[in-house]
């Protein structure tokens, strides 16, 4: 009977207890970037023991009472969404979704692999190669390159390398909007860029001619700076009103002085024959020259990329996002690693990380202090119940006591 009285309020007091270490938990962690904060449930537990009522063992067994008193476990609402805050950094990345997504990272000691929610990224050499890590220290998981820059299937650490420099991209698309007297003969010439495989662009002059005797007829011609143009002449034919006929596309070949080659379509199916001047109104080519590393970062599809001062982009990897079936089941770690387990599901990959990412953004934590705090004052109120009620259970046991002696 003396355990009876003490059970309630004993177990009472330490469910209370650790619900205020969860509190205390929480609050500390109220900046912590990713972080899901988790509450103390309670459920009873249920025994029995035997009354000293009754000799008979048929008596002891039907005159057993229960015993009520309290346990807990903790549960993280890993499917809360945390606000999203514009951070600014290159390496931090948010997951705007309902909570069905996590950043895959991998303890390179042990092989584990983990999930989180905090994107706060950053690097960090091991064995002289920068990884891309998460804040604990553990590399994030991504999908690798192929040779041509897309993505395979296959999910490795997320290595930051990447060439100082990218190469020339050579034209291969000129388009061309502009005008060539109708009432002149005397040729028109149209500068241009344009650039090879091994240069940073080369003047290129598109030449029309006037061929005698015909009517709106034109030979055209190139030159280019350091090249030739091996290709044959194009006549090209303008109707009456001034409008292009034939042809609107045409390939030019070109052999640079250095014995690469080249190819360009061009486009000039808007060039038109008026009255006036030659004229350019418009030029656009798909050529760049070589770039020089500018920076590396996070696209809005968790690209891994390192720009360049020709605004071209070097693919690194993609971040590996992964989703479980049942993901507020899966094991807390901490306030920001989770484990799966049977409950959770094994982790299946997104296949397209659109919608998911918001770049140079972190999520940040979900506990909230007013409600942490009134938390504090329930569960510091119901710890003195337990008290009291110990208290209590205390006097009634030296109350028999006293009646003993």
């Amino acid at each position: 009977m003396v355990l009876c009285n003490f059970m309630p309020s004993v177990t009472g007091m330490d469910a209370q207890s650790h619900a205020l270490q969860t509190v205390s938990g929480n609050i500390a962690n109220i900046n912590t970037v990713g972080y899901k904060s988790s509450e103390t449930m309670f459920h009873t537990l249920l025994g029995s023991t035997s009354s000293r009522y009754g000799n008979s063992a048929s008596q002891l067994q039907s005159s057993r009472v229960g015993v009520n008193s309290v346990g807990y476990y903790d549960r993280t609402n890993i499917m809360t969404q945390g606000a999203i805050a514009s951070s600014g950094g290159y390496f931090d990345v948010a997951l705007n979704n309902n909570g069905n997504a996590f950043f895959t990272v991998k303890d390179r000691y042990s092989g584990d692999v983990y999930y989180t929610r905090a994107g706060n990224f950053r690097l960090q050499l091991n064995d002289g190669k920068p990884y891309l890590v998460a804040n604990n220290g553990m590399v994030v998981q991504g999908f690798l390159p192929n040779e041509d820059g897309s993505f395979g299937n296959t999910v490795g650490d997320m290595v930051i390398e990447y060439p100082d420099e990218i190469p020339t991209v050579p034209t291969s698309n000129i388009k061309i909007t502009g005008n060539v007297p109708a009432d002149s003969v005397a040729d028109s010439s149209y500068g241009m860029m344009v650039y090879g495989p091994n240069n940073n662009g080369a003047n290129m002059n598109m030449v029309f001619s006037k061929v005698e005797n015909q009517n709106n007829l034109w030979t055209v011609n190139f030159n280019i700076d350091g090249a030739t143009v091996t290709s044959e002449p194009v006549d090209v034919q303008f109707a009456a009103d001034g409008k292009l006929v034939t042809p609107k596309n045409f390939n030019i070949n070109i052999t640079w002085d250095d014995g690469s080659t080249s190819s360009v379509n061009m486009d000039i199916s808007n060039m038109t024959q008026y009255s006036g001047s030659s004229e350019i109104k418009n030029i656009t080519q798909d050529g760049k020259p070589s770039g020089t590393f500018q920076y590396v970062s996070i696209g809005e599809e968790g690209v891994i990329s390192a720009r360049y001062s020709n605004d071209e982009f070097y693919n690194i990897g993609k971040l590996a996002l992964s989703s479980f079936s049942a993901p507020n089941n899966l094991t807390s770690i901490s306030g920001t690693l989770f484990a799966a387990n049977e409950a959770s599901g094994p982790a299946s990959f997104l296949e397209d990380n659109k919608g998911y990412i918001v770049p140079q953004a972190l999520e940040q934590s979900t506990a909230d202090v007013e409600t942490e705090f009134s938390k504090m004052v329930i569960i510091q109120r119901a710890y003195g119940l337990n008290t009291n009620a110990f208290t209590v259970a205390d006097e009634m046991t030296q109350t028999v006591v006293d009646l003993k002696t």
